[in-house]
């Protein structure tokens, strides 16, 4: 491994193509803490606004959202080369990497960002099987979704519910609509997230026997929900982490050492954090990226909580 890097070297890298994004200073996102009930399976709602006549962002791999789009039309770019729309109802599933959003404005959207334990628990659906989509919400959640999310929008666009309590409203339909897991399956899932948060770099072998399962049923079900099996979702943590750390304002000595050591080297960690975060790490800690920093910051990457 290489030398350490210092706080300056982590944050130098080339200029690349964050730098046509949509600049933050017109972007406005409040976060809104979940209800207690709905806590185990939302990390947190949210309402979203930008009213540019194009924005082009990017969102950081993340377990799924269920989202609303009251405002603006436009599509998620995603690696595999498909494209799909921004449904005015949708549900984004499991991200593997960041991915591209362009939105014609103005575009305002709310909803819930969820936990592995939510995407299960609301959709059932495998989260490795159906990663990387954009899908209308109620193809999956049913006529209810559907209902709702109409009313809902109608009311945000005559100003009769705010961004907040619709975002709410959101949160109370999850909250009647999860269904029970696998005790067992819960287990690993808190197993999975003690072990991704334990360290930057864990061992698969660790997760061996896990509520009493073998190292290939584990393989299996961390895929099924939390999108992605072990090595490469220990992978796409490291990056989330690491993210967090280098957007927070001072970088503690501590915390420097151990991203430095989490990586091959300098180029190696630039390249996983644009994968994963979709900026390079230089842009992670610019004050005005705020929006960028709220969405990576570590209190918000709750899926890592048992």
């Amino acid at each position: 491994m290489d030398a350490p890097s210092t706080s300056s070297d982590l944050t130098r890298d080339p200029p690349g193509d964050d730098a046509a994004l949509t600049a933050a200073r017109l972007i406005a996102v409040d976060y809104i803490a979940p209800p207690e009930a709905i806590a185990p399976f939302v990390t947190t709602l949210y309402h979203f606004r930008c009213d540019e006549l194009q924005i082009r962002d990017i969102q950081p791999a993340a377990i799924g959202n269920l989202c609303l789009f009251p405002y603006g039309t436009g599509e998620m770019h995603f690696a595999q080369g498909h494209r799909d729309p921004n449904h005015p109802i949708g549900l984004l599933t499991p991200l593997s990497r960041a991915t591209p959003i362009v939105v014609a404005g103005p575009f305002h959207a709310f909803g819930a960002a969820l936990s592995p334990v939510g995407w299960a628990a609301l959709t059932g659906l495998h989260a490795g099987q159906h990663r990387d989509r954009l899908l209308p919400a109620a193809q999956v959640l049913g006529p209810e979704i559907e209902e709702l999310g109409a009313r809902l929008i109608a009311a945000y666009r005559q100003n009769t519910m705010s961004g907040r309590e619709c975002a709410l409203a959101l949160g109370d339909f999850i909250g009647r609509n999860v269904k029970p897991i696998n005790p067992r399956h819960l287990e690993l899932m808190a197993a999975t997230a003690r072990w991704l948060g334990a360290s930057f770099n864990p061992e698969v072998g660790e997760l061996a026997g896990v509520a009493g399962y073998s190292a290939r049923q584990v393989q299996r079900l961390v895929e099924r929900y939390f999108g992605l099996p072990p090595r490469a979702l220990a992978r796409k943590y490291r990056a989330l982490r690491a993210a967090a750390l280098l957007s927070a304002p001072a970088l503690s000595l501590e915390d420097e050492a151990e991203i430095s050591e989490a990586f091959f080297d300098q180029p190696h960690m630039i390249r996983e954090i644009t994968h994963f975060v979709g900026r390079t790490p230089a842009r992670l800690g610019d004050p005005s990226t705020p929006y960028l920093a709220e969405m990576i910051d570590a209190r918000n990457l709750r899926e890592l909580e048992p």
